[in-house]
């Protein structure tokens, strides 16, 4: 039994240790671009609800980017707090910076959605393209890339270039990237480097590149720059208004209208300080979790393969060692399922700039995610609502 438990523990540890070794190859920040290369058009569009703590930073940062035409329109979702008033200050002294009211939000959307379509159709201006659901159909030549960003995002100069460009170098109408993760508390610390864990452990990115299937994407709503003609023929951001994860379900939306998207390391780029408490980050990580690990068809095969790749190893080393019984074989294999489930985090570390810690207590850290995740979907199951920035949705 103690044999038979090391063996799988070992091959459910193997499978994100050899796909993570396999994607940090492929998975590296936008190229750098020569000089004298042509500068694009990018209109960053930042959804903003009571973010006064943090929005000049966010937008000064943007403004100090390099090498592209900039216009940057801040979408204030009906905030409480001084964030109209922050951008509208920021605005008078440069004219690059829009502030955009948001209208009131209409049953059925997400906050986040509704303002990032709003501030998308103001940069385009009501140019008529043929949309998801019907209607005229034109080119929009001259209009910019469209860059989704949160407002705790800080970027640097070269970011917006650089995406860009990898953009139009592979023909994707859609690139995204995941920010350094800023973490201080030890909920954030635990959980938040596991985004890289889980998507380079368990997404074969090679194949994101050669399949356009949807069932191959993958983003951070953090950082999103979209081509306008597709993100509009898609139906954008009002195609998917009752969601809460557009970092998933965007370069899902395209893929399932034909349009290739792609993913880069933006660790040295951006940087994002998601939440500043624990209860911030459970219930930030929750809110969207059934859109995706926590989907009713792939909460049981990740609860399994996480839980006996990472959770199980080190307890099942102590029995294995403590235990009389135990044979030569199964001691082995109980190592090697330790080894292989620290290696990915090991890797990470440096990489991504993570805590140390945080790699030490892998096996918290991933137990813990479980309980989050089945947290969320049974908050699904019985119709519980999902709380964010002082509104109620309905968890999808």
């Amino acid at each position: 039994m103690l044999l038979a438990l090391s063996l799988l523990c070992s091959g459910c540890a193997a499978l994100p240790a050899v796909l993570t070794i396999v994607n940090l190859r492929e998975y590296q920040p936008p190229p750098p671009v020569p000089k004298g290369g042509k500068r694009r058009a990018v209109a960053v569009c930042i959804p903003a609800r009571n973010e006064e703590g943090g929005i000049a930073a966010c937008v000064e940062s943007v403004l100090r980017s390099e090498l592209v035409l900039l216009e940057v329109v801040v979408a204030d979702d009906h905030s409480t707090d001084r964030t109209a008033a922050i951008v509208q200050a920021i605005s008078q002294r440069d004219s690059r910076v829009r502030l955009l009211e948001a209208p009131t939000l209409p049953a059925g959307w997400n906050g986040k959605q509704h303002a990032c379509w709003i501030a998308a159709q103001n940069v385009l201006n009501g140019a008529a393209i043929e949309t998801a659901n019907g209607g005229s159909r034109a080119e929009v030549p001259d209009a910019p890339l469209l860059c989704f960003l949160d407002a705790d995002v800080r970027l640097e100069p070269a970011a917006l270039d650089r995406m860009a460009a990898l953009l139009h170098d592979t023909g994707a109408a859609l690139v995204s990237g995941f920010p350094q993760e800023e973490t201080g508390m030890p909920m954030e610390w635990l959980l938040l480097p596991l985004i890289h864990f889980v998507l380079l452990g368990y997404l074969p990115l090679w194949l994101l590149r050669l399949y356009n299937s949807p069932g191959f994407a993958a983003g951070c709503g953090q950082f999103l720059l979209v081509e306008p003609e597709s993100y509009v023929r898609s139906g954008g951001h009002s195609a998917i208004r009752h969601t809460m994860h557009d970092g998933l379900l965007l370069p899902r939306l395209l893929r399932q209208h034909g349009y290739g998207t792609r993913l880069a390391d933006l660790t040295g780029l951006a940087r994002c300080r998601m939440y500043h408490s624990a209860a911030a980050t459970w219930r930030g990580l929750a809110k969207n979790a059934t859109e995706g690990m926590a989907a009713p068809a792939a909460i049981l095969p990740f609860t399994f393969l996480l839980g006996f790749g990472a959770v199980l190893p080190v307890p099942l080393l102590i029995v294995a060692l403590t235990a009389k019984t135990a044979s030569t074989s199964a001691v082995l294999f109980a190592w090697a399922a330790v080894v292989l489930s620290y290696l990915p985090r090991l890797l990470e570390v440096r990489r991504f700039r993570q805590r140390g810690v945080s790699a030490a207590l892998h096996p918290v850290g991933v137990a813990t995610l479980l309980v989050l995740q089945w947290y969320a979907f049974v908050r699904k199951l019985i119709g519980r609502p999902a709380a964010w920035k002082d509104r109620a949705y309905q968890a999808n």
